[in-house]
């Protein structure tokens, strides 16, 4: 269990808190480049971090984050006009450009100077694979753009999908890099769900719901390896890469793609749960995108006009209770993305983690745990943390059946950290 100050420090993002501190260093997915389809487009609300902001795509294709409310009177540039590289506020027409500069003031002569010293606070933006990415932290240590295998391949091998869940960040990542749930929650989608069916591993999941873990510290985060017997007097091994600070690789199964998530945290009680799934070696079917697209997988369908899930906490999820007494879903809820998001918002906004029982399967979480706390004290002092360079996030999950004298690392290192375009390692 962790003592109350701790779990507070883990969980707060806000501004000044040191694992607001922490998270601010690194590029925070937030938007779909859907949702800001083309220049001049409405602008979109974005809460990142307990900082409500506003982001639009200027005339020229610029992207923008900027404070929400207008310096004037604290209007909200929501309801602004997009026009002629900025965004104008319709109370008394304030202008910003994408660096929150104030570039028209209409009822105050220029000779004033009053237009140049007003700012909003903004973030730089990028673009890559479908996604807007914002680093929120010192301009002066703004790291190279995001090197995760899936930010590279080709759009054709790529489906990135994103989902409001009513919970922080940590009970959500947590359960994402928490092997040991897999038998018992999600047993039956892994024989019917179309991204995960026709896996020999599904059945190791099934008969051996033991796993035993091992877990080893890599320059990106960590290798949480969950072991489960196998034939032939082998293990089988599951190897989820945790990457600082919020991303996870979940190994694959059969010939499908690899999956992998991002928690962003929007305050501290909301994240946004980015999930995705790529092949490093081709394109994704027809099928599987379909598959994806109709919420299956690690994905899920949507409250029209937002990223809510259909089944959320306002309809208990849409809860089948003969379902779960038959067998057909192991919780009554539809669905591996629900099925974890249920639960894991079952905890309330923050989950109290003073009356937690960690067992020898939560290896992985506490040493996430760890990691975070030691990455957020050296960033308050200014010394260096890990998952900021490229090198630090090549990586990929992996699944294989290993002899039971072998090392997880050693024995899967070529599958771990691959040569780019290589087929994944699988069971």
């Amino acid at each position: 269990m962790l003592s109350e100050e701790r779990n507070q420090f883990l969980c707060s993002t806000d501004p000044g808190t040191p694992m607001g501190g922490l998270m601010r260093r690194y590029w925070a997915p937030f938007l779909l480049s859907s949702e800001l389809p083309e220049p001049d487009c409405p602008p979109v609300r974005a809460r990142l971090m307990g900082e409500d902001l506003i982001a639009f795509r200027d005339t020229k294709g610029r992207l923008g984050l900027i404070d929400e409310f207008c310096a004037h009177r604290g209007v909200s540039l929501w309801y602004g006009r997009n026009e002629e590289c900025g965004i104008r506020c319709p109370y008394h027409g304030w202008k910003y450009d994408v660096t929150g500069q104030c570039v028209e003031l209409p009822s105050e002569d220029d000779s004033t100077g009053t237009r140049q010293r007003i700012k909003l606070k903004s973030y730089a933006c990028i673009e890559k694979a479908g996604i807007i990415w914002a680093y929120m932290g010192p301009p002066e240590q703004q790291p190279p753009e995001p090197a995760l295998e899936w930010t590279n391949v080709a759009p054709e091998q790529l489906y990135v999908s994103k989902r409001l869940q009513e919970c922080n960040y940590l009970q959500a990542m947590e359960g994402g890099i928490d092997s040991s749930h897999v038998s018992w929650l999600h047993g039956s989608s892994l024989q019917n769900d179309p991204l995960f069916v026709g896996s020999k591993g599904n059945q190791y999941n099934e008969e051996d719901r033991m796993p035993l873990f091992e877990v080893e510290a890599f320059e990106g985060g960590i290798l949480i390896g969950a072991r489960r017997n196998a034939e032939n007097n082998q293990y089988y091994w599951r190897i989820t890469p945790w990457i600082m600070p919020w991303y996870s690789l979940i190994p694959p199964r059969a010939g499908h793609p690899i999956g992998g998530h991002a928690w962003v945290p929007i305050d501290d009680g909301n994240c946004w749960a980015w999930s995705i799934n790529y092949h490093p070696s081709r394109d994704l079917t027809a099928d599987e995108r379909a598959a994806m697209e109709a919420g299956k997988g690690i994905h899920v369908t949507y409250v029209p006009g937002t990223f809510i899930p259909t089944a959320n906490m306002r309809n208990d999820y849409l809860m089948d209770r003969d379902a779960q007494k038959a067998g057909r879903t192991y919780s009554g809820v539809e669905g591996i993305a629900m099925q974890d998001a249920s639960l894991q918002e079952s905890m309330g906004p923050i989950q109290n983690r003073t009356m937690e029982n960690l067992c020898l399967t939560d290896t992985g979480i506490a040493m996430a745990r760890s990691e975070l706390i030691r990455a957020a004290n050296a960033n308050a002092k200014g010394e260096p943390i890990k998952g900021l360079t490229p090198e630090h996030q090549k990586v990929r999950s992996v699944a294989i059946e290993l002899p039971k004298d072998v090392n997880f690392v050693d024995g899967s290192k070529h599958g771990l950290f691959p040569e780019p375009g290589s087929d994944p390692l699988t069971v």
